[in-house]
């Protein structure tokens, strides 16, 4: 390696090495802060004075005005339902642009693409009205149709990584009779790993971590709240000081899931994002 090439090398890992700090200064204090004994949340210490497990256990022991564990299980609850009808809705989208020709097939591809660009935020009043019409404000299950109600439109990473899966597996299951269902579920998913994890992983964040959805639908639904808009009641004004620590506790419990499911996975994710850029 040349000089110029090894100092270009060093310059740019102390760049990576100095943002990855950036970065992790605020994953640091959250840390910290959640086993942090004294109250508040801004102290003169850069560390805490006393470290302590109590704020994860009042998390679960002191109900009485913020129940994380019914809004964790409220968020698993919808995040998986989520998870499972939006990558369904999703795969077998992309799936038929990418092995069916039909007329309107480009028309459609085209409107869905820029449907999918518009911010789901946009829409949100429309939605909560539509849902209340119904009967459904207020509840998990709209959440659950709000989460995966636009999946369709999300299909072009999925679309670019079926493109690469050759059509000669499709060709060779039609010869010995196999009908579109069947080569979509037994040939086409279990050759496209990559691409089901990348896309699961997504749908699934996506609810664990909303919070503007979740506050029109959810309203004052104590009961019903995720996560994110439970935790957001805990730093307001009138209880900032008492439960901030607890907001840490509860924010590093949240993280753990997605965290564990990324490193479970990261191969699989990687691969889909890749090989669907490639050809989406």
């Amino acid at each position: 390696m040349s000089r110029h090439k090894k100092m270009v090398s060093i310059g740019l890992h102390t760049l990576l090495t100095v943002l990855a700090v950036i970065w992790l200064i605020p994953v640091f204090w959250l840390l910290i802060s959640s086993f942090r004994a004294e109250k508040g949340a801004y102290t003169s210490n850069l560390l805490p004075q006393r470290f302590t497990f109590d704020n994860y256990i009042r998390l679960f022991t002191d109900t009485r005005l913020f129940n994380f564990p019914r809004w964790f299980m409220n968020t698993l609850f919808v995040a998986v339902c989520s998870c499972i009808i939006t990558t369904l809705l999703t795969l077998m989208v992309a799936y038929v642009y990418s092995r069916l020709r039909f007329r309107s097939r480009k028309g459609l591809m085209n409107i869905s693409l820029i449907l999918g660009m518009f911010p789901g935020f946009m829409s949100m009043i429309a939605i909560y009205h539509f849902m209340k019409a119904i009967g459904l404000d207020q509840t998990l299950l709209a959440l659950i149709l709000v989460y995966s109600g636009g999946a369709a439109l999300n299909y072009y990473i999925a679309k670019g990584f079926f493109d690469t899966i050759p059509k000669a597996l499709d060709e060779a299951a039609r010869i010995d009779g196999a009908s579109r269902h069947v080569i979509f579920w037994k040939i086409i998913l279990p050759n496209s790993k990559p691409i089901v994890v990348n896309t699961a992983i997504n749908a699934f964040i996506a609810p664990w971590v909303d919070f503007i959805f979740v506050s029109v639908i959810m309203k004052d639904n104590y009961n019903n709240y995720t996560v994110a808009k439970g935790l957001y009641t805990m730093v307001d004004k009138a209880n900032i000081f008492e439960y901030y620590t607890s907001f840490c506790a509860g924010a590093v419990l949240v993280s753990i899931p997605i965290v564990c499911l990324f490193i479970k996975i990261q191969k699989y994710y990687v691969a889909g994002v890749t090989a669907g850029a490639s050809k989406g």
